[in-house]
């Protein structure tokens, strides 16, 4: 694969493959677009039924920030595991830090929350990554994410 080649579709079931999460804590359903060394684009559908609504807050829903950070990660998890599976494939992403935070708009019920990661530097088992939600294209989170990759059996 050439590094301008975007990978097909990937759906929840390949992106359960990849990650460990799980519900309620799985906040990728699809990979809409991947392109090995470039970037991803991700999925979440937001729905009345997601369990965090029932405290954040009640009568007025909205997505709590620190998940859409989370979802973030995730699909920066599927974009390395599945761009250099030899390499980080039985390790988990953990963060190691978040910077350059910025929330900028609330996610609500209903919202198609797209996950974009970019400019991905790797050093050693630290990965850090440019990363933006976004809702009809406008930015609701942007943030610089970084994480390290470790073996499974470490923790």
């Amino acid at each position: 694969m050439t590094k301008a080649e975007a990978v097909p579709d990937i759906d929840v079931r390949k992106v359960m493959e990849l990650l460990p999460h799980r519900y309620p804590f799985l906040l990728v359903d699809r990979v809409v677009e991947l392109v090995p060394d470039s970037h991803i684009e991700a999925l979440k559908n937001v729905t009345i039924n997601e369990p965090f609504f029932q405290g954040h807050f009640p009568g007025l829903p909205v997505m709590p920030g620190v998940l859409q950070l989370e979802a973030l990660a995730q699909a920066s998890g599927v974009f390395i595991l599945t761009s250099y599976p030899e390499e980080y494939m039985g390790k988990v992403f953990l963060f190691s830090g978040i910077n350059k935070v910025r929330f900028r708009r609330p996610v609500v019920p209903g919202d198609a929350l797209i996950l974009r990661c970019e400019d991905f530097k790797a050093k050693m088992s630290v990965v850090r990554m440019q990363c933006r939600a976004m809702v009809e294209g406008k930015v609701t989170v942007e943030a610089q994410l970084s994480g390290a990759f470790v073996p499974e059996e470490e923790l």
